[in-house]
């Protein structure tokens, strides 16, 4: 009595690709090779007091041409590491 169930199955192989993270940003340092620090600035809410205040991260970007200066502002995208801290690229300068 072995029934098949012919209805049809989602048996797609291919994977649903995570959407990259995308952050704006304002270069602090371009003293490295190849490298660019990148400033992002965000509001936060406390979740007691409901009050909101800035926090600011600082991320290593890859910069093949060195072609961005201090004070440019970018939009990076999240990428496989590229080295031991630097996992973003630069999309466009703003």
């Amino acid at each position: 009595m072995n029934k098949k169930n012919n209805s049809p199955k989602n048996n797609s192989t291919d994977k649903a690709k995570p959407k990259s993270r995308l952050l704006k940003g304002r270069v602090v340092s371009d003293k490295m090779d190849k490298t660019i620090v990148v400033l992002v600035s965000r509001l936060k809410k406390h979740s007691r007091y409901q009050k909101r205040y800035k926090v600011d991260k600082k991320y290593k970007v890859d910069d093949r041409e060195n072609k961005y200066k201090n004070g440019d502002r970018l939009i990076v995208k999240e990428v496989k590491p590229v080295s031991k801290t630097k996992r973003w690229q630069v999309i466009k300068k703003i």
